[in-house]
Parts: C-alpha cells; structure tokens; sequence
C-alpha cells in the first residue's frame, strides 16, 4: 500500500524487530507521539516480529522486509524510499542506521535520514579487535553523512564525539519520552507477588537484563548486607545470560527465600509502584529509562554514577542517591538510607522532560518539520 501524496509530513522508523529492549520500546511510543501529532508512520522492520509487535499503536504501518541480512535490508531500503519517499526516517541501531545512511543515496530520495545512539558505542563488546576497529572507521565515515544525530543524553554525546571525530555541535541531546499517561495507568494495576503480601517486609527491586552490564551481582551482594540490618526482600526482573551465575550467587549467600529472579514481566511499572526502592546497579547506560519511569511511580531510587544518564537523571544526586560502580558497601548503605526514610524525589515538573510532549516538538525540529 502506498502512502497518499497528499498526506502530511510522513514518518519512517527502521529498525530490526519488536523484541523486549528499551530502545524497541522508545520507537512505539514515539511513533505513537507521531501520529497523535498528525504524522503518518511505517514501522519499518527487518522482520516483523516480537513480544512488542501486539503494542504497536493503532495507525501505524507495518513494512515487513522479512530478512535478517543487512545486503537484503540494504536492497529492500532502497526499493521503499524510491517508493514511498518518506518526508524522514529514524533509525535507532547502527546497523540499521548505516544501512539507511547508504540505502539514501543510492536510492536518490530526498528523505531526512536521522539516526539515533542510545548507548557508548566506544563500550559496544566486539568478539574480535578487528570487529571493533571496523565498527569505528565505519561510523566514523558514515554517521557524518545523516541529516541529523540525536543522542539520548550529554554523556552518549560526548563519548560519540570522542569516539568518531563527530563535532559536538552535529549532535542532538533528546531524552527519552519514557514517561506516558499509559504507563501511570498500568502502575496502578495489581502486583501477584507473594513479597508484596500484606504485611510483608521492605522489597528492593531492580529491573533490565541478566546481563554484565547491569551488574546485578552487585545488587545481590549490597542486599546481603542490607538484609542482615533490615527485613527486606530483594526482586530482579528480567532475563539473560548471567541468569545462572547470579543465582548461584543467591544460593552461596543463602538468599533462596529472600531473593527471586521471575523473569520479565511486561509491567514492571506496578512492581515500581509498590517497591520500597528502586536500584539501577549498572555499569554502563546511555539514559536509563527504568530509573526514570521508577522516579514517575514515585519510588525513591538508589543508582550507580555510571556513565551515563543517572547524574543527569537525578540532578547530580539531589533526586535519588548515587553510589560509586561495583561499590558494594556504599550501596547497601544508600538502600540502607532510603528504607529508614532518608528519601529524595524530584519535583513533578522535572519529570515533564522525559514525557511525550516534550520530547516530539525535539524530533520535530531536527526532521525540518
């Protein structure tokens, strides 16, 4: 189907697939601020797949390129821009993003290629150096080329620069409208969860993937010592690869009864709600969206001053408390601090620059609209 000429400024969002991850997650609800702007909008997907796929909002188009070859998506590109010459189009990943860059000039449209960076590309794992020598000539040639580079916070700013030789002044900060009228919504639903049984102890929750990144070992560890001062219960929602390591820890710490590991769940928003204190133990994060939403369901929030995101979150600490990466004490400390009531929240006003309306009229201005 193609799009009516007449139709006004018209979106695209290429990326691979609908499967759980933050990044997936920031196109819909964009996509969804598009349209409620009056902007049409192609989901364009290598493969039309994914838990998220049943999430996509209403008007959106579906464009299903049903490869996972970057030369077919290349190919494919190509023959859609030619097509159905899109007014813009984002591309959050840097596969997708210089397969885009290229497929434009090749397929002569005059569509605004925008692309987006999300985390420390300087900090993507390669399995070999070369990999990783390749993936830096390669954005360092080819990003230059977008019509316009958002990235989602000061900190991905700087390293992207750092990293490719980009001038600081190429690049666009834009938060992550994370915050949703939706998502208050949901919060409010009920949680099943026997540590959230009435009369019941403390509980501390983390959110994101079982994965190094997040370093949830340390987490576990912090509330080991948490817990021998206060009655508490530890959750960890999410799944991944560290998932046996983190509970052979559990079981080597003797926290089988007071720790659990349910996997994902598609509301963690409820959990954030009812929780005592959020902790985002990463490593590393571009703009840490569960920090942010937890703060919208007012949970106080304890987070590592990892680059990058949460000083920015939290207005340097003055927020939510920020601990040193990997610091087991001072993290069991901040929980330690929250649950006794020394607690920080910011004014509801802060919060309004990681929403949906604030976030839009940003895109807007860099796609020419």
């Amino acid at each position: 189907m193609q799009r009516d000429n007449t139709s006004p400024y018209h979106i695209a969002i290429f990326f691979h697939d609908l499967g759980i991850g933050g990044a997936e997650r920031v196109m819909l609800q964009l996509g969804q601020g598009f349209i409620e702007a009056g902007h049409p909008v192609d989901l364009v997907l290598a493969r039309a797949e994914g838990p998220l796929l049943s999430e996509t909002p209403a008007g959106t188009r579906v464009i299903d390129f049903n490869t996972r070859k970057p030369f077919v998506m290349f190919v494919r590109l190509v023959k859609y821009l030619r097509a159905e010459r899109p007014s813009a189009l984002l591309s959050p990943f840097e596969v997708t993003s210089v397969i885009a860059i290229l497929a434009k000039k090749i397929s002569g449209a005059s569509t605004r290629i925008v692309v987006r960076v999300s985390v420390h590309i300087s900090r993507n794992k390669r399995t070999t150096k070369w990999k990783k020598i390749l993936e830096r000539l390669v954005v360092s040639r080819v990003y230059p080329l977008a019509d316009g580079i958002i990235t989602v916070s000061k900190g991905v700013t700087e390293d992207l620069s750092a990293y490719t030789g980009i001038p600081l002044e190429r690049i666009k900060v834009i938060y992550n409208p994370v915050i949703s009228e939706q998502l208050l919504q949901v919060a409010e639903h009920p949680v099943h969860h026997r540590f959230f049984a009435e009369g019941q102890y403390p509980v501390v929750l983390g959110v994101g993937r079982l994965a190094e990144q997040k370093d949830f070992s340390t987490l576990i560890r912090a509330f080991d010592i948490l817990r021998k001062k206060i009655p508490s219960r530890l959750i960890i929602l999410g799944d991944g690869e560290e998932r046996p390591s983190l509970e052979e820890l559990i079981r080597s710490c003797g926290l089988q009864d007071l720790v659990d590991l349910p996997g994902f769940d598609i509301n963690p928003f409820a959990f954030m709600k009812k929780a005592s204190v959020f902790v985002l133990s990463s490593k590393w994060e571009g703009l840490p969206g569960v920090l942010i939403q937890a703060l919208a369901c007012d949970c106080p929030v304890v987070s590592t001053d990892c680059l990058s995101g949460p000083s920015e979150i939290l207005n340097g600490g003055e927020y939510g408390r920020l601990v040193p990466v990997g610091d087991v004490d001072e993290m069991a400390a901040a929980m330690e601090a929250v649950l006794i009531g020394n607690i920080r929240k910011p004014p509801k006003n802060w919060l309004e620059q990681f929403t949906i309306g604030a976030v839009i009229p940003q895109y807007k201005a860099v796609f020419g609209i």
